[in-house]
């Protein structure tokens, strides 16, 4: 079966199993939900706005702060470099009310090399200063990890890209199992496009609903899923997914269905410049 967590490069173990929300400016009640349905991790970023409410989430939850894993992101170019980065990883201390961050994340690798690079290692800098205990990265494609590993930093102990058996982003998946970097899914659910005709017959064979089977796939992949929804039905539901195993045949289906870029649902190009 797949595990609960896994152990991140830096050696703190986080859920394999995530709330998402992105575009969610009440989140609050949907973090308190999830916290007390079994979750135990929950991204947010500087981007939803809704740092100060995934905080209140987790207060309201009653679930002790120390077993929550808790994510931001700091994404506007403005907000890239030594200082910037580290006066943005300050402020969402603050919006969170807590004294630091399980995760925090590059969501981002727009701005340019030296923008960048200088707000990674202002991540470093507040990693050595107790703020984050995990830095990572999103949306990096292969050539914005090699200039991290050119420029002799610190491996990213996550990746977060979109990824669901439409766009399965080979290359970067292939490159961060090579280097030790947990791979993180968002938009697993591919935004509620569950029509498939593929999906809808393994949905079918298993009685599981389909998002419960896209979660499942990711997490057989070795992926870290990070399903979002405001609703505590869907909520608790995407969360119930470790009581099954996706037979291999159906997995290759799955895996079968990837479209490349072509199958993409965000805004985001990993290959940002």
């Amino acid at each position: 079966m797949v595990p609960t967590d896994v152990t991140l490069s830096t050696g703190y173990k986080m859920p394999t199993l995530g709330l998402g929300v992105y575009k969610n400016d009440e989140c609050a009640e949907a973090c308190r939900i999830a916290l007390v349905n079994g979750y135990r991790m929950i991204d947010s970023a500087r981007a939803y706005q809704n740092e100060a409410q995934v905080g209140e989430g987790v207060r309201a939850s009653g679930v002790d702060r120390a077993g929550i894993f808790i994510t931001s992101k700091v994404y506007d170019p403005n907000e890239y470099g030594l200082e910037k980065t580290a006066a943005a990883v300050n402020d969402s201390i603050k919006n969170l009310e807590f004294s630091y961050y399980d995760l925090y994340l590059i969501h981002s690798p727009i701005g340019g090399k030296d923008l960048r690079l200088a707000a990674y290692k202002a991540l470093l800098d507040a990693k050595a200063a107790g703020l984050i205990r995990t830095v990572g990265v999103s949306n990096y494609g292969v050539k914005h990890m090699e200039e991290i590993r050119e420029a002799g930093l610190e491996t990213p102990a996550v990746n977060q890209i979109e990824l669901h058996p439409l766009c399965q982003q080979k290359p970067i998946v292939e490159y961060c199992k090579k280097h030790d970097i947990v791979v993180q899914a968002y938009t697993p659910l591919i935004r509620g496009a569950t029509d498939n005709a593929v999906l809808q017959e393994i949905s079918k064979k298993y009685n599981k609903a389909p998002a419960q089977i896209l979660v499942r796939w990711s997490l057989q992949n070795g992926f870290v899923p990070l399903p979002k929804s405001s609703q505590e039905s869907r909520i608790i539901s995407n969360g119930q997914v470790y009581d099954f195993d996706i037979a291999s045949e159906d997995m290759a289906k799955l895996d079968a269905l990837d479209r490349g870029k072509d199958g993409a649902v965000t805004w985001n190009p990993v290959d940002t410049a």
